[in-house]
């Protein structure tokens, strides 16, 4: 969504281009916002897994140029990945698997791309995000 476009000139539109209002927001789903941000992320856990996914979004959140995404990747179907292929079957035999992908896309030129992945964290991948990357804050999920 870019306000600068819609001809917002009273100072709710961001440098991004989003309302301020709007971020962070989630796509509807079948949405081509939504497509194209799971798109962007598909290929690289695929070639991650050595194997087709689709994902169940726990979390999609996207503020002006960025996006957040905690994922549960499936094979297409719906069925369990299989975590033996790959590089993840130790961590799942040890139960060091937490079984999601969290991600952080930014939009550039028109196109989704990952900036940065976790697959099978135990802990909170995402928690410097905000700092390391400059992305919105409000993208993450937050703690008391």
């Amino acid at each position: 969504m870019d306000c600068r476009r819609r001809g917002r000139g009273d100072g709710a539109c961001r440098a991004d281009g989003a309302l301020a209002k709007d971020c962070p927001y989630t796509p509807v789903p079948g949405s081509a916002e939504r497509k194209a941000i799971m798109d962007a992320l598909r290929e690289p856990v695929m070639a991650e897994l050595k194997q087709r996914v689709i994902f169940v979004v726990k979390q999609l959140k996207v503020c002006g140029n960025w996006a957040f995404i905690e994922a549960d990747p499936k094979q297409p179907g719906g069925r369990p990945v299989d975590w033996n292929i790959g590089a993840y079957a130790d961590a799942v035999a040890d139960d060091m698997c937490g079984g999601y992908v969290h991600a952080l896309l930014v939009k550039s030129d028109g196109r989704w791309r990952v900036r940065e992945q976790v697959i099978c964290a135990t802990d909170v991948p995402w928690v410097d995000w905000a700092q390391q990357f400059g992305a919105p804050t409000a993208l993450f999920p937050q703690f008391d």
